[in-house]
């Protein structure tokens, strides 16, 4: 009932109506304390859209999930227009990102906006995948609800969706364990997205995955049940047009450029096929 009661906060709490927007729908957002800014990670229209955004939203604050807080410290004094020396900076090379050029029009697009980190280290998520992930999250993990298992089923449906998303290639008991960790990140997101918010004020910008973005399951979840009072703006991007409306706010169907090679391939190769 917790869960679905967040949910339900969460869509009273969103601005308009769920619907598919086109990227031209980005420069007139509703407004909101926070907008989570969903993306496929190396589709690099995915990315311009996000410039699109925050160009139109001029946050007070940037939030990567792609850094730690660490790591969003060093740019503090870094000049934005500079991509070389604010990807060293941020150590973005071997960090395991798509191109740094894909971002740094998101960085230009909000030149005031100070930039925040959501990631936890390696070695913490990986903790989670075995370990309570309340207990690697620490201080205020209720406030974000990792002291809840997930309902039995929900658990198992989501270790169907990390199967499917690493190409079937996990064994059991790991796909679980990335829902663990996956609940982990998404408590730090909202954790950093809530903190942004009571250093700088709204808005607040989330640049994360769009997995993260969802309303049902992703970070908006912690954030509504840890700072009831935030509004939160979902948008989520996809590749393919969906069946059924999917858990966002708003979505924007982008394809990719088809330059990706095959998402599987590695697996294949690891199993020896």
């Amino acid at each position: 009932m917790r869960h679905a009661a967040a949910f339900a906060l969460i869509w009273l709490a969103a601005a308009a109506p769920a619907r598919e927007i086109t990227p031209q729908g980005l420069d007139n957002l509703p407004a909101a304390d926070v907008v989570v800014l969903g993306e496929v990670h190396d589709n690099p229209a995915h990315h311009l859209n996000q410039a699109r955004a925050v160009e139109a939203i001029r946050p007070a604050a940037l939030v990567f999930e792609m850094l730690t807080p660490e790591q969003a410290a060093r740019a503090a004094d870094v000049p934005r227009d500079d991509a070389a020396a604010l990807a060293q900076a941020l150590e973005w090379e071997g960090s395991g990102w798509p191109d740094f050029a894909m971002y740094h029009p998101i960085f230009l697009a909000a030149p005031e906006a100070a930039i925040r980190g959501g990631a936890l280290p390696r070695d913490q998520v990986r903790r989670a995948m075995t370990d309570d992930p309340a207990a690697v999250f620490g201080a205020d993990a209720a406030r974000y609800g990792l002291d809840q298992p997930l309902p039995a089923e929900e658990q198992v449906e989501r270790a169907r969706e990390q199967a499917a998303a690493h190409c079937d290639a996990l064994p059991p008991d790991m796909a679980g364990g990335m829902v663990h960790a996956q609940r982990l990140r998404d408590a730090a997101l909202a954790r950093a997205a809530e903190q942004a918010h009571r250093d700088t004020g709204a808005p607040v910008v989330v640049i994360t995955g769009t997995g993260h973005a969802r309303l049902d399951q992703g970070m908006p979840v912690p954030l509504a049940r840890a700072a009831p009072d935030l509004t939160i703006l979902s948008i989520g991007q996809l590749e393919v047009p969906p069946a059924t409306p999917p858990p966002y706010d708003l979505w924007i169907v982008t394809p990719h450029d088809g330059t990706r090679g095959d998402p599987c391939a590695a697996f294949r190769s690891t199993a020896g096929e």
